[in-house]
């Protein structure tokens, strides 16, 4: 693994702003490293820093500071991740009657700071991962870490509709798997056309009376084999050359307004709930020159390991997981990766303790 890296672009990640200053030309240095120098900032040590405050960047947090790490995180303005925007999480376990997202991360939180970790609800603006400690500044404080961990999430891409924003979490979801469940014996209408789509179509009928796929274009862009599943479904029915418009309802879904790209024209129809599956971004803007990335633009962990292609540096949750993004597999991620970073931590402890014992003596010259 590198530990050598140079910054390149700027660009802003969701709820967490984090910029590249390029060297400038014949100066090995990076230029955001330069720059501090002529900044008087707050400096703030610690073995471990967290970016992110989801639900792998908090369960980092809890096992970091069991580990007596010390963990800060970093979480950004926009703190708790995606269930912060959900209302009802009825599939994390240990809550048999259900919680409300925002709730479930609070309690994250307090449990993080009740073993230490100090959470702090500021923006990244720049980060310097070229060399050991590593540097993220965000509100004037610089942040200097042993190690860090990248728990920045991904964000699902939305229509951008007025009303679907206004109805996000009241009838409009982004995940079938975990909403799937209030829409028994009810029609839902699917948005898109790969093979995120018609997985999210082909789950829920196992709920639904009605699954209406919309998508538009004339093709789909899916696999022929799940094409075949849902045109074969009894319960799901295709709306190709469609748009959505629309999301009609005062406080709950009750319709779409659908626009048609073949031919002029409007129709209404009546739904449910609405799932949105046009796909994710992963917030990976700024690391990704830093840090590999796989063909999903996922960042990529080394093995089985949440270790990045940088020493030092571990990646946990939605950041690097395009299949299941889910609350408890973050959470899980999350744990695994404080885990590495504690034994990366005492791996380099033990060998500077080697280091030392191996290195001889000094000793002061004979006299005469």
């Amino acid at each position: 693994m590198s530990d050598d890296a140079t910054p390149k672009t700027s660009r802003h990640l969701g709820g967490i702003s984090l910029n590249f200053i390029p060297a400038a030309a014949g100066d090995g240095q990076p230029t955001a490293s330069r720059a501090v120098a002529r900044e008087s900032v707050e400096v703030v040590e610690a073995r471990v820093v967290i970016v992110g405050s989801g639900p792998a960047g908090l369960t980092a947090a809890i096992y970091a500071a069991r580990a007596n790490l010390q963990p800060v995180v970093i979480g950004g303005l926009a703190a708790g991740g995606q269930l912060m925007i959900t209302s009802d999480v009825e599939n994390y376990p240990g809550f048999p009657d259900g919680i409300q997202g925002p709730e479930l991360m609070g309690l994250f939180r307090k449990q993080a700071e009740r073993f230490g970790a100090r959470v702090v609800d500021v923006d990244v603006e720049r980060i310097d991962l070229g060399r050991r400690p590593f540097r993220l500044w965000a509100a004037g404080v610089e942040y200097r870490a042993e190690a860090v961990i990248v728990a920045t999430g991904a964000e699902a891409i939305w229509l951008g509709i007025d009303s679907e924003t206004r109805l996000r979490g009241r009838g409009v979801s982004a995940c079938a798997t975990c909403d799937g469940f209030f829409y028994r014996d009810k029609e839902v209408g699917v948005v898109g056309g790969g093979d995120s789509a018609f997985e999210e179509a082909l789950f829920l009928t196992r709920f639904a009376s009605k699954v209406h796929l919309i998508h538009r274009r004339d093709q789909f862009r899916c696999s022929k084999i799940l094409r075949a599943r849902a045109v074969a479904h009894p319960k799901i029915e295709l709306h190709l050359n469609r748009t959505v418009e629309e999301v009609l309802g005062a406080d709950k879904v009750e319709a779409l307004r659908l626009g048609r790209t073949d031919e002029p024209g409007e129709e209404l129809l009546k739904i449910d709930g609405l799932f949105v599956a046009i796909g994710h971004r992963p917030n990976v803007a700024v690391f990704r020159d830093w840090l590999e990335t796989d063909v999903k633009g996922y960042l990529r962990t080394e093995g089985a390991t949440t270790a990045s292609n940088i020493d030092g540096v571990f990646i946990a949750g939605d950041v690097d997981d395009h299949r299941y993004r889910q609350a408890v597999t973050a959470a899980g991620e999350g744990c695994r990766a404080a885990i590495d970073a504690e034994r990366w931590l005492e791996s380099q402890e033990a060998a500077a303790r080697s280091s030392a014992v191996a290195a001889p003596e000094q000793t002061q010259p004979a006299t005469a």
